[in-house]
C-alpha cells in the first residue's frame, strides 16, 4: 500500500470513528462560560490552528492543522481522541485536567514521501471558570508507520476559545 493510499485510509477511518461517536454522545459544555466546540492556536512542534470538541463530560477530539518544523515545507494534520481526568489536580477557580489519548498524524512533505503515524498525546488542560477559554500544554510521542517506521515527538502550548 503506497503512502497516498495509506493516508486516505487513515483519514477515512478517523472520520468514520468521529461520525459514529459524535451523534450519540452530546457533551455538556465543559467550559462553564462557553460551549463544547473551541478553536485556538498551538505553538511548538507543530505550530498552527487547533480545534477541539467535547463529546462527553471527560472525552474530546482535538485536532491540529499546522506547520511542522521537522522538515522543509511540511504541513502537519492530526486528530486525537482524549480522555480527561479532572480528579488528579484540584484548583481554586476553573478546572484542570490531565489528559491522555491516541490519534493519527499525517505529514505532507514537499519533495519527499508523506509520513503517516500514530500519536499518543499527554497533557494538562486548564479551563477558566468565568471565560470560555482553555489553556493547554502537551507532549505527544509519535510512531510513524509509513513510508517507514520511525519514532518522533510533538509538543506545544496553546489556547482555545469555546463557543
Amino acid at each position: 500500500m503506497n503512502t497516498s493510499h495509506l493516508t486516505g485510509f487513515l483519514v477515512a477511518v478517523i472520520l468514520i470513528a468521529a461520525t459514529a461517536v459524535l451523534p450519540t454522545q452530546h457533551a455538556e459544555a465543559q467550559n462553564q462560560s462557553g460551549g463544547n466546540f473551541g478553536i485556538g492556536v498551538i505553538l511548538g512542534e507543530p505550530t498552527g490552528i487547533t480545534p477541539k470538541i467535547w463529546v462527553s463530560g471527560s472525552t474530546s477530539f482535538a485536532a491540529g492543522v499546522a506547520w511542522s518544523f521537522s522538515g522543509n515545507n511540511t504541513m502537519h494534520l492530526h486528530l486525537d481522541y482524549q480522555q480527561h481526568n479532572f480528579n488528579l489536580i484540584r484548583v481554586e477557580k476553573g478546572t484542570m485536567s490531565l489528559y491522555y489519548g491516541i490519534g493519527g498524524r499525517i505529514l505532507f512533505r514537499e519533495n519527499r514521501d508523506d509520513k503517516v503515524g500514530i500519536r499518543f498525546p499527554l497533557g494538562l488542560n486548564y479551563q477558566f471558570a468565568d471565560a470560555p477559554i482553555e489553556l493547554f500544554m502537551e507532549v505527544a510521542p509519535v510512531l510513524d508507520l509509513a513510508p517507514s517506521t520511525d519514532f518522533s515527538a510533538n509538543g506545544g502550548i496553546g489556547f482555545r476559545y469555546f463557543f
